[in-house]
């Protein structure tokens, strides 16, 4: 049955998968004329040791990812150790004593709060931006579902020196961003402070629209390398990207000052990154194809779904609203259960370094934690709800969900 509900489906979802098709085959050429551009040659997949100094694939390679996010500067580096890293060295980095960061987007996600310092315990307080006196606000969410840009246009003044733009949804059920509205934002606040740093958090959104950030006003970007840009091969790191010195700040928190983006060697995984972001285009194609696919079916049999099928995406995340902690923990399980990797292990709600609640996560991946591979999670509160992400292809998640289906519906007889 679940077999001729995805056909269906499918049937259903033809235009919606062509105009995915178009972003994805735009992206690929941007991404290929930059690898042209560049004059990428196979020895620039080799690396130095020790310092790391002179390499000359690195700098290659910062500038591919320069060119494909239009930016003036980027670093992608092995030594970000997560997405929060990555948001953390840019925030330390273009941020003094005194001056004031502002949230448009609401609360961020649970990971970012222990950075801030508005979450945690005394010990990771002390360590926070809020604890080397960096003032915080945020600006609450209209309806608790969109950014209030009439709140934000009141509090951006002289004093603000940053606003951090979260472009994905995160634990919540906020709309994610479109590049678009990015933009929106970032021309409020350079209209009101054109000195302030517009800083997107660009986790789950590279290559989903034909844009970035950067091409609609934001000077600092940055995500990670286990998500979409790294095309699911990309065994760690980050990646950071804008104006080349606020670029060069983060840098220095990276490494030091002094060393900045000129340090640190690469352990021989400049090939890897180099062809994780070659075949990024067509992998993120492929995951949103299937959380359109999730969200078409997810609606069809009776429950809450978000976005719908018809959406223009921003990201690679759907939400599948459960109400009832069971039914979070079941779904993961049966994700877990279809995984490549450590698909006979049942996951259990845990806590997890970085978040308040516990957390149920299934992530049969071939890399740890990397979220561009088919997954699902959820914090264990209300309303409880699962965030499927990913798909190295749209196979594998058509698979999944008609197994998903078949259980559902044998558990409904």
């Amino acid at each position: 049955m679940s077999k001729d509900l995805i056909k269906e489906a499918e049937y259903a979802l033809r235009e919606e998968f062509e105009k995915i098709d178009e972003i994805r085959d735009y992206n690929q050429e941007k991404v290929l004329n930059a690898f042209v551009e560049n004059k990428v040659a196979p020895e620039h997949f080799y690396t130095v040791s020790g310092y790391g100094h002179d390499d000359l694939g690195r700098e290659v390679l910062d500038r591919v990812f320069a060119d494909v996010f239009k930016a003036e500067k980027a670093i992608a580096r092995v030594h970000f150790a997560s997405g929060t890293h990555t948001l953390a060295c840019c925030l330390f980095g273009n941020l003094r004593p005194g001056d004031k960061l502002i949230s448009a987007v609401g609360t961020p996600y649970d990971t970012m709060l222990e950075v801030i310092g508005t979450a945690g315990d005394d010990e990771t307080k002390a360590d926070s931006l809020i604890a080397h006196g960096v003032i915080y606000d945020e600006v609450p969410l209209k309806n608790g579902n969109e950014v209030d840009l009439q709140a934000l246009e009141n509090k951006i003044d002289n004093t603000v020196t940053m606003v951090l733009i979260q472009r994905s949804k995160g634990y919540s059920t906020r709309k994610s961003l479109t590049v678009e509205e990015i933009g929106r934002i970032c021309e409020i606040v350079k209209r009101k402070n054109p000195d302030c740093i517009c800083f997107v958090d660009n986790c789950y959104g590279e290559f989903v629209q034909k844009i970035e950030p950067l091409e609609v006003g934001a000077d600092l970007i940055a995500g990670s390398l286990i998500k979409n840009p790294g095309g699911g091969i990309v065994e760690a790191g980050g990646y950071i990207a804008g104006k080349e010195k606020l670029v060069n700040h983060a840098a220095n928190r990276l490494t030091a000052p002094g060393i900045g983006a000129e340090g640190g060697a690469m352990f021989n995984q400049h090939r890897l990154i180099f062809q994780g972001l070659f075949m990024a285009p067509s992998v993120v194609a492929d995951a949103v194809k299937g959380a359109v696919l999730a969200s078409k079916i997810f609606e069809d049999i009776g429950f809450d779904s978000y976005p719908k099928y018809n959406d223009e995406r921003s990201d690679i995340i759907q939400n599948i609203i459960f109400n009832d902690p069971d039914a979070l923990e079941h779904f993961c399980r049966t994700i877990q259960s279809l995984s490549p990797v450590n698909g006979y292990v049942t996951p259990i709600p845990e806590y997890v370094p970085g978040y308040e609640d516990k957390i149920i996560m299934a992530g049969g991946t071939f890399i740890e934690g990397s979220t561009i591979e088919l997954s699902a999670d959820g914090p264990m509160r209300p309303p409880y709800v699962a965030y499927m992400q990913g798909g190295l292809n749209y196979s594998h998640v058509k698979i999944a969900i008609s197994k998903i289906i078949d259980r559902y519906l044998k558990c409904a007889l």
